[in-house]
């Protein structure tokens, strides 16, 4: 584990945060709970049948021995549950509705969260990001002042660590949005001990280009700083001119950010989704999450093609986020 995820570990050790694995039938979740009960940094608890949790772990070869399970089908509060769901829906599902929705093992989980019985849910190994997602955007929802969730990948190399937003949610984020992603980052680094200096990144370098597109970015910029003016940020600004100190030299002379960017924030999710990939495949640097922010208790996305690492790490940096 890295410099990184072990600073994590130990923040998070003694704290007795619980995290829901609604994906019990995955070998990667079972690996990765099943350190957790070893290692007692955190209580995980697993949604599904119990004997075939159990069945499943021993055919793999790892053992859940002490692991919290819940099963919708036999579950104690269920009824409980479902009354908080019809209250919390306030008027768009019936009590028919619920019962039928909260068989949805993301569903249940997330409401785990909702009512206080869980800290934190990971989920997405075998789900869809919107299967994820939406559960969390109808029960825990966003927090006050925020408007939209977004996705966040902490890129951690050797001693290096950054953070790249918006990558997994919003599609064709405006100035508000951005703006609102930038603030929301800020928050999310320092969470992790990252100082956040934001590059609000472009394809053109303060005013080198002009367009709607550059616009929207430096609109984002004025945004952002309206609501947090202690944020050292810049933009529009291409990524050499953020990464870069001799680049920033040239393009950006009188930029606080002088290649010395920390967040770094993209126009659009094409553009935020492929730059973490390239990250990770050709820069070698290990991406966790996204880690949604902006709700109100932490529910984070997985990648389906994740390994037990990620799934282990993501937990971590949940039961970090509920601190």
């Amino acid at each position: 584990m890295s410099t990184f995820f072990d600073g994590i570990k130990e923040k998070v050790r003694g704290h007795n945060k619980t995290i829901v694995f609604p994906e019990s039938s995955d070998e990667r979740v079972l690996t990765a709970v099943s350190r957790f009960a070893a290692d007692e940094v955190l209580r995980p608890v697993l949604i599904g049948n119990k004997d075939k949790i159990q069945a499943k772990a021993q055919a793999i070869g790892v053992s859940v021995k002490g692991v919290t399970v819940y099963d919708p089908e036999d579950y104690a509060g269920f009824e409980e549950m479902v009354q908080a769901f019809v209250e919390r829906r306030k008027g768009k599902a019936t009590e028919e509705d619920a019962r039928q929705i909260l068989k949805d093992v993301n569903y249940f989980g997330t409401m785990l969260v909702y009512l206080k019985k869980a800290d934190g849910l990971v989920s997405g190994a075998i789900h869809s990001t919107a299967d994820t997602v939406r559960p969390a955007l109808q029960i825990i929802k966003t927090k006050p002042g925020v408007k939209k969730v977004s996705g966040v990948f902490i890129m951690v190399r050797g001693e290096e660590k950054f953070v790249f937003a918006d990558c997994a949610i919003n599609i064709s984020p405006d100035s508000q949005d951005l703006a609102e992603t930038a603030v929301e980052s800020a928050k999310t680094a320092r969470t992790f001990d990252i100082e956040p200096r934001i590059a609000m990144l472009s394809f053109s370098t303060k005013g080198s280009a002009h367009s709607d597109e550059t616009e929207k970015v430096a609109q984002a910029v004025r945004l952002a700083k309206e609501r947090d003016p202690e944020l050292v940020m810049d933009g529009e600004m291409q990524f050499d001119a953020a990464y870069v100190p001799a680049v920033a030299q040239k393009k950006a002379p009188d930029s606080v950010i002088q290649g010395n960017a920390t967040v770094f924030i993209f126009p659009n999710l094409d553009a935020g989704n492929i730059g973490y990939k390239m990250a990770q495949r050709l820069g070698g640097f290990e991406a966790v999450g996204p880690i949604l922010q902006g709700l109100n208790a932490p529910v984070n996305d997985l990648s389906r093609g994740c390994n037990a690492e990620d799934v282990y790490h993501l937990a971590l940096i949940s039961a970090a986020q509920s601190l």
